[in-house]
Protein backbone atom coordinates (compact mmCIF):
# COMPACT_ATOMS: atom_id res chain seq x y z
CA UNK A 1 0.00 0.00 0.00
CA UNK A 2 1.45 3.38 -1.03
CA UNK A 3 1.94 6.00 1.65
CA UNK A 4 0.26 9.35 1.21
CA UNK A 5 2.73 12.03 0.21
CA UNK A 6 3.51 14.29 3.18
CA UNK A 7 2.54 17.91 2.74
CA UNK A 8 5.46 20.11 1.86
CA UNK A 9 6.51 22.30 4.78
CA UNK A 10 9.12 25.00 4.74
CA UNK A 11 10.84 26.60 7.71
CA UNK A 12 11.00 30.39 8.04
CA UNK A 13 14.52 30.42 6.59
CA UNK A 14 13.56 28.09 3.73
CA UNK A 15 10.54 30.25 2.92
CA UNK A 16 12.72 33.37 2.72
CA UNK A 17 15.20 31.57 0.48
CA UNK A 18 12.58 30.00 -1.79
CA UNK A 19 10.85 33.31 -2.46
CA UNK A 20 13.95 35.52 -2.20
CA UNK A 21 12.39 37.78 0.45
CA UNK A 22 13.87 39.21 3.60
CA UNK A 23 12.84 37.94 7.04
CA UNK A 24 11.36 41.39 7.66
CA UNK A 25 9.11 41.05 4.58
CA UNK A 26 7.93 37.60 5.60
CA UNK A 27 7.19 38.75 9.16
CA UNK A 28 5.32 41.77 7.78
CA UNK A 29 3.13 39.56 5.57
CA UNK A 30 2.29 37.55 8.68
CA UNK A 31 1.64 40.72 10.69
CA UNK A 32 -0.89 42.00 8.14
CA UNK A 33 -2.41 38.51 8.01
CA UNK A 34 -1.55 37.61 4.44
CA UNK A 35 0.19 34.50 5.77
CA UNK A 36 -0.63 32.31 8.76
CA UNK A 37 2.15 29.76 9.32
CA UNK A 38 1.95 26.89 11.74
CA UNK A 39 3.84 27.82 14.90
CA UNK A 40 5.68 25.37 17.14
CA UNK A 41 7.41 27.19 19.92
CA UNK A 42 9.40 29.94 18.24
CA UNK A 43 9.57 28.09 14.92
CA UNK A 44 7.28 28.75 11.99
CA UNK A 45 6.36 26.26 9.29
CA UNK A 46 4.72 27.06 5.98
CA UNK A 47 2.55 24.41 4.33
CA UNK A 48 1.22 24.21 0.80
CA UNK A 49 -1.53 26.81 1.50
CA UNK A 50 0.99 29.42 2.67
CA UNK A 51 3.38 28.60 -0.17
CA UNK A 52 0.56 29.09 -2.70
CA UNK A 53 -0.50 32.34 -1.01
CA UNK A 54 3.08 33.64 -1.08
CA UNK A 55 3.30 32.84 -4.79
CA UNK A 56 0.12 34.84 -5.39
CA UNK A 57 1.27 37.71 -3.15
CA UNK A 58 4.55 38.12 -5.00
CA UNK A 59 2.90 37.76 -8.40
CA UNK A 60 0.35 40.41 -7.39
CA UNK A 61 3.11 42.76 -6.23
CA UNK A 62 4.99 42.23 -9.50
CA UNK A 63 1.85 43.23 -11.41
CA UNK A 64 1.51 46.39 -9.32
CA UNK A 65 -1.35 45.43 -7.00
CA UNK A 66 -1.35 46.87 -3.49
CA UNK A 67 -1.02 44.55 -0.50
CA UNK A 68 -4.56 45.54 0.52
CA UNK A 69 -5.94 44.51 -2.87
CA UNK A 70 -4.08 41.21 -2.59
CA UNK A 71 -5.34 40.65 0.96
CA UNK A 72 -8.95 41.31 -0.08
CA UNK A 73 -8.61 38.98 -3.04
CA UNK A 74 -7.14 36.17 -0.91
CA UNK A 75 -9.89 36.62 1.69
CA UNK A 76 -12.54 36.26 -1.02
CA UNK A 77 -11.39 32.71 -1.67
CA UNK A 78 -11.74 31.86 2.01
CA UNK A 79 -15.26 33.32 2.26
CA UNK A 80 -16.79 33.13 -1.23
CA UNK A 81 -14.93 30.36 -3.05
CA UNK A 82 -13.01 30.43 -6.28
CA UNK A 83 -15.61 31.66 -8.83
CA UNK A 84 -16.26 35.09 -7.23
CA UNK A 85 -12.53 35.39 -6.57
CA UNK A 86 -11.73 34.70 -10.22
CA UNK A 87 -14.38 37.16 -11.42
CA UNK A 88 -12.83 39.89 -9.26
CA UNK A 89 -9.38 38.85 -10.48
CA UNK A 90 -10.43 39.38 -14.11
CA UNK A 91 -11.87 42.82 -13.31
CA UNK A 92 -8.75 43.89 -11.38
CA UNK A 93 -6.41 42.42 -13.99
CA UNK A 94 -8.16 44.40 -16.74
CA UNK A 95 -7.82 47.58 -14.69
CA UNK A 96 -4.15 46.88 -13.94
CA UNK A 97 -3.37 46.08 -17.58
CA UNK A 98 -4.74 49.50 -18.53
CA UNK A 99 -2.58 51.15 -15.88
CA UNK A 100 0.56 49.27 -16.96
CA UNK A 101 -0.07 50.14 -20.61
CA UNK A 102 -0.35 53.82 -19.64
CA UNK A 103 2.92 53.57 -17.69
CA UNK A 104 4.59 51.89 -20.67
CA UNK A 105 3.41 54.69 -22.98
CA UNK A 106 4.75 57.28 -20.53
CA UNK A 107 8.08 55.45 -20.35
CA UNK A 108 8.32 55.15 -24.13
CA UNK A 109 7.68 58.90 -24.41
CA UNK A 110 10.33 59.71 -21.79
CA UNK A 111 12.87 57.41 -23.49
CA UNK A 112 12.21 59.01 -26.88
CA UNK A 113 12.58 62.51 -25.43
CA UNK A 114 15.79 61.59 -23.58
CA UNK A 115 17.22 59.92 -26.70
CA UNK A 116 16.45 63.04 -28.77
CA UNK A 117 18.07 65.34 -26.20
CA UNK A 118 21.14 63.08 -26.01
CA UNK A 119 21.44 63.05 -29.82
CA UNK A 120 21.10 66.86 -29.99
CA UNK A 121 23.74 67.25 -27.28
CA UNK A 122 26.11 64.83 -29.00
CA UNK A 123 25.59 66.67 -32.32
CA UNK A 124 26.43 69.99 -30.67
CA UNK A 125 29.77 68.57 -29.55
CA UNK A 126 30.74 67.54 -33.09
Amino acid sequence: MAEAKAEQRLSFKEMCARFDVTPRTLRYYEYIELLDPEKKGRSRFYGSREIARMTLILRGRRFGFSLEEIRQWLEMYESDGSRPQLEVWIERADRQIEELEKQRADLDSAIDELRQLRDETAASLS
